[in-house]
């Protein structure tokens, strides 16, 4: 009877970790082996409040990495493992985790989860070197005022010119009438 319990334990620890695999935009493992608790905490408040970053054990990681619906992951669970489960931009804490692991080496990136297949740690680096969401937003808006610009001056252009053309009419008229009377 004593065994009931801890099963229960695994079993609703897999069902969090598999809620946070389905819930989160993206999930980056990494292997913490090494650093101290006071550089996990840096870690932690770096990747800010929308990015949970959690030990796990692999057995159970795997489990509810299947059962998210997730494959390919199985040869990363080997090691120490802590996930980063993401809720908001992919890009900001693939970045926030490069920048920490370029100051601290024993953080170790193993790869990850994004749009609900596994990538390897060289595609997290690459999500890393992406701009952010907000960035990418920014230039499309620009993009776009720029191109409405171009537009309404474009359509401005056969109008103001049709004017010109009508005045043109008008002075020369007003020209030949002149002419005419002398």
């Amino acid at each position: 009877m004593a065994d009931k319990p801890v099963r229960d334990d695994k079993a609703t620890s897999v069902a969090e970790l598999t809620d946070k695999f389905r819930g989160s935009s993206a999930t980056v493992l990494t292997e913490y082996r090494g650093l101290t608790v006071a550089q996990l905490k840096t870690l932690r408040r770096n990747l800010g409040r929308e990015t949970t970053y959690a030990v796990a054990k692999n057995t159970l990681a795997k489990r509810a990495a299947t059962d998210a619906g997730i494959s390919g992951l199985d040869d990363l669970f080997s090691g120490p493992t802590a996930l980063a489960f993401v809720g908001g931009d992919p890009v900001e804490a693939a970045k926030s985790l490069r920048e920490f692991a370029k100051t601290n080496p024993m953080l170790v990136i193993k790869g990850g989860v994004f749009e609900g297949k596994a990538i390897s740690a060289d595609e997290v680096r690459r999500l890393a070197d992406l701009e952010s969401r907000e960035v990418l937003l920014a230039k499309l808006a620009g993009a776009m005022k720029g191109n409405l610009s171009k537009a309404a001056a474009l359509f401005q252009a056969p109008l103001s010119k049709a004017v010109r053309t009508a005045q043109a009419l008008v002075d020369k008229r007003a020209q030949e009438a002149g002419g005419a009377a002398e």
